[in-house]
């Protein structure tokens, strides 16, 4: 999901190049510095720690969960972790198998090779990796009619990092070539508070335990979403002639950015009430919901749909979406209001 609501403040994953160079700033390097994802982080420990005495290369790793929540960031500090160089690229920009080739071509033995988006591999350049993955070779064609042949190129042992939102859209052959799965799940709000300190220290913003929290309890159990939203309070703090972000300053801040207290902004809250109101609470299509409310369906479904269904706002039936009672009482709606 690389270009799925990019200005948005509680989705995008492009940034601008200074904002790119600020996320870049905020991410931790080693395991020891990566707060959460504390069984990930002691299963991968255990697996490193192994793979360097043996003096291997890693298993392959799949990581999967909703956007934001530090599947990149991850694959870094494993590379970081294990000593080797990290080359990256998305599913979508490997369009052929010669693309593909050419990544390899470039790794040293132990090296990963980090691709986000796994899920939208082409289907030729997928079934390629599954001789990449296994026995390190791949058989190539060169040239064209009766002068093509083909080659066996054989590559040196690496560690593929595939990272997904949308890990049942892998076909089986390939998810299973992964000797490492780990998903990725939301976070703590203590954990969040955590990752909020830390980013402000970074920034050189002073910033309470409340306003912490509070930063952190809005950030929809999202690494990504909290540094974004400590951003634009420290905007509205500077603005204000402010020297500490506060409780107050955030509550403000983030009334103005239409951030409610469960970190719901009008997209999450416009299904909600479009269910509500046109179709009784549901159940209702995925499509019809997109087409009512303006958005892209995998958006809704990427984006939005996981932190509702997370919090118990949102059901998926095999009728469709269907809105819960807390849901309901979420938008101070009780249900006979709309029959």
């Amino acid at each position: 999901m690389s270009d799925l609501d990019e200005d948005r403040i509680v989705s995008g994953n492009n940034e601008n190049t200074e904002e790119a160079s600020i996320e870049k700033s905020l991410r931790p390097t080693t395991l020891a510095q990566y707060i959460g994802q504390d069984r990930v982080k002691h299963e991968l420990s255990v697996y490193i720690q192994a793979t360097k005495q043996r003096e291997e290369s890693l298993d392959h790793v799949l990581l999967y969960g909703p956007p934001g929540l530090g599947k990149t960031t991850l694959a870094m500090v494993i590379a970081n972790e294990m000593g080797v160089q990290i080359r990256t690229t998305s599913g979508p920009a490997i369009e052929k198998p010669g693309d593909l080739v050419a990544l390899l071509n470039e790794l040293q033995p132990g090296d990963i090779l980090f691709i986000d988006e796994i899920h939208r591999l082409p289907k030729i350049v997928e079934e390629m990796l599954y001789s990449a993955m296994e026995d390190f070779f791949v058989d190539i064609v060169v040239g064209q009619g009766p002068t093509a042949h083909p080659i066996h190129f054989p590559l040196p042992p690496f560690t593929l990092i595939g990272a997904t939102t949308r890990a049942g859209l892998l076909s089986a052959p390939l998810r299973d070539r992964f000797g490492i799965v780990a998903h990725m799940s939301y976070y703590t709000i203590g954990d969040l508070t955590e990752i909020v300190k830390r980013s402000a220290d970074i920034f050189n913003t002073s910033i309470t335990e409340q306003g912490s929290h509070e930063i952190a309890s809005r950030s929809r159990g999202t690494p990504r979403i909290a540094n974004r939203l400590l951003k634009r309070v420290r905007d509205f703090m500077e603005v204000s002639d402010k020297s500490t972000i506060d409780e107050q300053i955030v509550s403000k801040s983030l009334h103005f950015l239409r951030v409610d207290k469960q970190g719901l902004d009008e997209v999450d809250n416009k299904i909600l009430k479009t269910m509500i109101t046109y179709y009784h609470g549901g159940p209702v299509g995925l499509g019809t919901i997109a087409a009512n409310i303006g958005e892209e369906a995998d958006t809704i479904a990427e984006v939005y749909e996981p932190y509702l269904m997370q919090i118990g706002y949102l059901n998926r039936t095999p009728r469709g979406r269907v809105v819960t009672e807390k849901g309901y009482q979420h938008l101070g709606i009780t249900p006979n209001q709309t029959n």
